[in-house]
């Protein structure tokens, strides 16, 4: 057998590189192997709100599917864009993920510069869940419906305060569009998350609050603060007898908050498709069903794809609601 002439060995060697660099920048580098390690998914609000609830149930599912250990990490701040700027720019390896939700998409509208691109940065992997929010109350306000409220709040001038997870969340929006559509004054108070704030809720330091369906279900239940409407474009089927706000009387006015899995741009999409077939299979399972229908929450049913058209009409939709409704945030 004759050697291998030195020019030759070094063509073969410069292919075979060349190939294995092609491979490890496309799927077949990293798809039958991933995960072989700990994966994150990244909470932009504070534990025990919504979010991490989703997040929590879903990320054990996860953990079982992939057979990996699923480690949330809560990354609270800026009305979500904290965690959001950190997984933009987080190695898109597959191992960082991010649970976006709606407020991600109205965060562009509202903020004069943001450190991130959500449409560019972050790429879909699913939609994870969908609930609307509810307007509640603390019980000490003498109100019983959403008419009441209104009159409530014009004749006791700044003297009612709303919480939200933060400046630019889903509840700091959604008590604005309220404010707007209405003409009350009144006066926003951020926390770190919806647990935070659901807290002060009830211990009266704030009136009102416009919150998601899933942090707080339990305390209408229990009666530790007082439903007047749901945000969603029909009723919910967890309490029928709440009215929409636009059968409340707010015409036109719907906000339904949604919670999507997201990874860093130009994470491989083998990994990817990975990623988006365990979420669809793990949103199936009916005890998980069963979870999020005892909170109010449905599970999700887009894929990446339907899931990238959802988030770029829903970025332009409340951008436009901002301008309109002349929501910012300093």
């Amino acid at each position: 057998m004759k050697p291998v002439r030195p020019y030759r060995r070094s063509l073969l060697l410069a292919s075979l590189g060349a190939a294995f660099l092609a491979c490890a920048a496309s799927p077949c580098f990293a798809a039958d192997a991933w995960p072989t390690k700990p994966v994150t998914i990244v909470i932009p609000f504070a534990a025990g709100g919504t979010t991490d609830i989703i997040g929590r149930e879903v990320g054990q599912k996860l953990s079982e599917e992939l057979k990996q250990p699923v480690i949330i990490d809560n990354r609270p701040g800026a009305g979500g864009t904290l965690g959001a700027s950190l997984v933009a720019h987080a190695s898109p390896d597959g191992y960082t993920l991010f649970l976006s939700t709606v407020a991600h998409a109205m965060a562009p509208g509202i903020y004069k510069k943001l450190p991130y691109d959500f449409i560019k940065d972050l790429d879909p992997i699913g939609m994870v869940a969908t609930t609307p929010n509810i307007l509640v109350v603390n019980p000490s306000v003498p109100v019983n419906n959403v008419s009441e409220l209104i009159s409530y709040i014009k004749a006791h001038p700044n003297t009612v305060n709303y919480g939200s997870a933060g400046s630019g969340s889903t509840e700091h929006f959604s008590a604005e569009l309220f404010r707007s559509m209405t003409g009350v004054d009144i006066t926003h108070v951020p926390y770190k998350g919806g647990s935070p704030m659901m807290t002060d809720l009830i211990g009266g330091q704030i009136q009102m609050a416009i919150e998601t369906s899933a942090s707080a279900t339990p305390y209408v239940r229990s009666g530790k603060v007082k439903a007047l409407a749901v945000t969603g474009t029909k009723r919910s089927a967890t309490f029928p007898n709440l009215p929409t706000m636009d059968e409340a009387g707010i015409k036109g006015y719907t906000v339904t908050t949604w919670f999507a899995l997201m990874a860093p741009h130009g994470t491989p999409a083998a990994v990817e498709e990975r990623a988006s077939a365990a979420l669809a299979k793990v949103l199936k399972d009916p005890a998980l069903q069963k979870r999020f229908e005892d909170q109010g929450v449905s599970a999700g049913t887009l894929g990446s794809g339907e899931l990238a058209g959802f988030i770029k009409s829903e970025t332009a939709r409340w951008g436009d609601v901002a301008r309109k409704a002349g929501i910012k945030v300093d």
